[in-house]
């Protein structure tokens, strides 16, 4: 099932574009218990493991804005850059393998900072999506890494930046170099506009994106958030557009991804993986939250 598409990947022809269940497998180094990244797992961590009420549990983005409304927009950027940048996560085996193939566009709408780890041995572009900003009409910042021993990431400009070098695209941000992130109702409103408007993503990329294919992996697509992204920073896939990974696909996520010509296959991260003799945990299982 999985070869042609993997000889994809590894041609460069089809892009891989990661939800919250490709960060199956990545654990907390302390206590074992795996890293939250689905909406359910995020808002029980940022509530201290304690559920919240049943119209605020539908989305993290619903949720995060009751919180910001609460406590202001710092609370929610301190808890996920405390979740993502200070807590320290194993590598998570689907970004180990997509990494050893050096491709040259990953796209990964998770927030912690796998994929740069993955990628700190070689030079690359690292966009990070950013929302409500003053004096700018982009929503995005861009950085460069040199690859070098010890080097950190230079912020660039569109005049200035290397095309030629792998990018990893992290439109729903990420605390490194600094803390940027997509979150909150309010963001994601702001966000989605400019990226429709086409401010969201570098003009180079818009070009280099025509008429590839994508690989969904771990993205569930039963909520509005994700589709929407999806369906701006896809615009102009060839046609059909590629694969989506999903297990038990409901009737919604089917018909969305046959509306924008995905192919659904009934699988998870752990089947591709399982391809390439690499192991990994079923996403099936009840996921546990890290405290």
């Amino acid at each position: 099932m999985f070869k042609d598409i993997i000889t994809g990947l590894q041609n460069g022809s089809v892009i891989p574009y990661l939800g919250a269940h490709a960060l199956v497998g990545s654990t907390n180094k302390l206590t074992g218990e795996p890293i939250p990244a689905d909406s359910n797992s995020l808002i029980l961590a940022m509530n201290n493991g304690q559920p919240m009420a049943p119209k605020l549990m539908y989305e993290f983005p619903r949720a995060a804005m009751n919180q910001e409304l609460k406590k202001g927009r710092s609370y929610v950027n301190k808890f996920l850059t405390k979740l993502y940048g200070e807590t320290q996560w194993t590598p998570a085996p689907l970004h180990t393998w997509l990494a050893s193939l050096n491709l040259p566009y990953l796209i990964d709408t998770n927030r912690d900072t796998h994929l740069q780890d993955a990628y700190a041995s070689r030079p690359h572009t690292l966009v990070v999506g950013t929302a409500r900003l003053g004096g700018t009409d982009y929503r995005f910042h861009l950085y460069h890494f040199d690859g070098a021993e010890g080097s950190s990431y230079k912020e660039t400009t569109l005049e200035a930046v290397d095309t030629s070098l792998p990018v990893l695209f992290k439109p729903l941000g990420t605390p490194r170099p600094a803390a940027n992130f997509i979150a909150s109702d309010a963001d994601y409103v702001d966000y989605i506009t400019e990226l429709m408007g086409g401010f969201g993503m570098p003009a180079y990329l818009k070009q280099y994106r025509r008429n590839k294919q994508y690989l969904l992996l771990g993205l569930p697509l039963n909520r509005d958030t994700e589709r929407m992204i999806l369906s701006d920073i896809i615009y102009d896939a060839a046609k059909p557009a590629g694969w989506a990974v999903i297990p038990d696909a409901n009737d919604k996520e089917i018909r969305f991804c046959k509306k924008l010509g995905f192919e659904v296959i009934n699988a998870e991260v752990k089947d591709l993986l399982a391809e390439i003799g690499i192991d990994a945990p079923s996403i099936r299982k009840p996921l546990s939250v890290a405290v």
